[in-house]
């Protein structure tokens, strides 16, 4: 029987050849458990077929699609033609532009996709998988707005700025940190760090290796902490920008 992986993958941002690349690095199979730390779209052209594939294998995988919040942002375009300069400059023209050359009836089907995506989950290991963040030190369950779990910077920002000397016994010690054995997000790309590698501060993993730019898209495996990552994500669109 093969073992069970958790594996988590990094912000895909329309990226579809590349998640594909790294799935067969990663040797992914059906016993495999995956997490997606959200923003599917925004970013490369294939926002549609992105959105398709996750579809399709989320029928044959133990999948675990959690929301970012360009997947929100295309929500409301799709469902409420609600839209905004800023994000068609970061990556939103791309994914308007995918879904304005797909069949009509792909929207409907996709509207529900998002819909349904999770804010965060939590496993029976006490790690907490979410797109952004939180602020509130009770954890998750008390925060007050679901916005925050996939626009928060805080949590990531806090976490660098520890003392790597500090001892989760200090009461300098961050108490929402101390809710979880370990947490795992996206949101921020570490490129912005200089690194191209999933990036961990404190009990913090940050997956976000910058695939909507000119970083490659990651898997790592919770348990072994073993990276896959596919090529840089912008040379399998040679003529496209990304969000560069």
């Amino acid at each position: 029987m093969i073992p069970q992986r958790t594996l988590v993958v990094g912000d895909v941002h329309s990226g579809l050849r590349a998640l594909k690349q790294v799935f067969e690095r990663a040797k992914v199979t059906s016993a495999d458990k995956l997490i997606f730390l959200g923003d599917y779209v925004d970013g490369w052209s294939e926002a549609v077929e992105t959105v398709d594939f996750l579809i399709e294998l989320d029928e044959t995988h133990h999948c675990i699609l959690l929301r970012g919040n360009h997947d929100e942002l295309c929500l409301k375009w799709l469902a409420d033609d609600e839209d905004n300069d800023m994000w068609l400059q970061h990556g939103g023209q791309s994914t308007m532009d995918s879904y304005l050359n797909a069949d009509e009836s792909v929207s409907d089907i996709h509207i529900m996709f998002y819909e349904n995506l999770t804010n965060y989950y939590l496993d029976e290991k006490n790690r907490l998988f979410l797109h952004a963040g939180f602020t509130n030190m009770k954890g998750v369950e008390h925060e007050y707005s679901t916005k925050t779990f996939y626009w928060d910077r805080t949590l990531w920002e806090t976490a660098l700025s520890l003392d790597s000397d500090l001892m989760v016994e200090s009461p300098y010690y961050p108490k929402r940190l101390k809710n979880y054995s370990e947490i795992y997000i996206g949101h921020t790309p570490v490129t912005y760090m200089g690194k191209t590698t999933p990036q961990r501060a404190a009990n913090v993993w940050n997956i976000d290796t910058g695939a909507a730019f000119k970083g490659p898209l990651s898997i790592i495996d919770v348990d072994t902490k073993e990276v896959w990552q596919s090529d840089p994500v912008h040379l399998f669109y040679p003529k496209e920008r990304g969000r560069n």
